[in-house]
């Protein structure tokens, strides 16, 4: 009888498994993760857990430190001018809904074929690749006594002595502040707003056309829906930039006059009184404080566009548009 033969399969070792196509495949991402990851450690995650460390003490960057609890959580909801601050945040909260505005106007006009609409949409993307401090300087000399703004406004007629001082009115100089990041990026907020809507399929506007819906169903139904999570990252950046506008107020009046916002007292409050333990608290709280204006934004965006399990809620607004039409006897939408 021929003799069996068994096969013995062995089992490959670490340096044939490295060697191989699936070994090189996991060599080749732990490289590439490697060192992100440890920069990602070493200046983000090692530098909060310190930051939050230090916010238990008392303490300078250099000298003793003295324990004292949540002493500086008390005193940063206590003292005006480190929470009191914060009421700043609604002049920015404010024009940041002003500049989402028009970023949605603007991305819906140049998402369809407009003459000049590549030039268009260069201009209005520009500033956002200026450097902040580089427009802080820019705005402070547009808006000085006299200058620019003043000189523009005479041109219409207005006389410079019954128009306000832009920078030092605390009337008025918030606003003019605010108008700035309004300025800055709007461009921003655009093309990211442009690039969701090119990828919306064309053919549900066909669709609704032909059940007789007008421009304005098209974007509420078909394009705001489909852009959803687009509009919610772009109030996500509104919110946590307005409670951490920093730029215009620091570079261009310095936070006087009223126009000192929470980052320039914690700015202030660590490097010039160097109070580094009430520096800490106050970032601590402002990142609380954007983790939950987050958390509640993303609700209230579900809330206003749920998502069907199917995911197409575009498509069945246009459905429930045609069976509108449908139920009006034919008559336009």
């Amino acid at each position: 009888m021929p003799r069996k033969t068994q096969t013995l399969h062995r089992k490959k070792g670490f340096g044939e498994w490295l060697r191989s196509r699936k070994g090189q495949k996991v060599l080749i991402l732990i490289a590439f993760m490697a060192l992100p990851l440890l920069l990602l450690t070493v200046f983000t995650y090692i530098p909060f857990v310190e930051m939050f460390k230090f916010s238990f003490y008392d303490m300078k960057y250099l000298g003793e430190r003295t324990f004292v609890g949540i002493k500086n959580y008390l005193d940063v909801f206590a003292r005006d001018d480190c929470f009191g601050s914060l009421k700043l945040a609604l002049f920015y909260i404010a024009g940041g809904i002003v500049q989402l505005a028009l970023a949605l106007f603007f991305a819906t006009i140049l998402c369809f074929k407009t003459k000049g609409g590549a030039i268009f949409k260069g201009f209005l993307f520009f500033p956002y690749l200026i450097s902040g401090i580089a427009i802080g300087f820019i705005f402070k000399f547009f808006f000085t006594r006299g200058f620019v703004f003043d000189t523009v406004l005479g041109w219409i007629g207005l006389n410079l002595d019954s128009l306000p001082y832009w920078l030092k009115d605390t009337s008025v100089n918030n606003f003019s502040l605010a108008g700035t990041s309004v300025w800055r990026y709007m461009g921003q907020n655009m093309v990211l707003f442009l690039g969701a809507m090119m990828s919306v399929d064309q053919t549900l506007y066909e669709a609704a056309a032909i059940d007789g819906a007008n421009s304005w169903h098209k974007f509420r139904y078909i394009m705001l829906p489909s852009i959803k999570s687009v509009v919610v990252l772009n109030v996500i950046l509104s919110v946590s930039g307005s409670l951490s506008a920093f730029e215009p107020p620091y570079v261009i009046t310095n936070g006087s006059f009223g126009t000192a916002t929470y980052f320039v007292v914690m700015n202030k409050l660590a490097h010039v009184n160097q109070k580094v333990g009430l520096a800490s608290a106050m970032a601590i709280v402002l990142f609380v404080l954007i983790f939950a204006a987050t958390i509640l934004q993303k609700v209230i965006m579900n809330r206003m566009f749920p998502t069907d399990d199917d995911g197409s809620r575009a498509g069945k607004q246009s459905r429930r548009l045609a069976a509108g039409r449908a139920k009006k006897g034919g008559r336009t939408l």
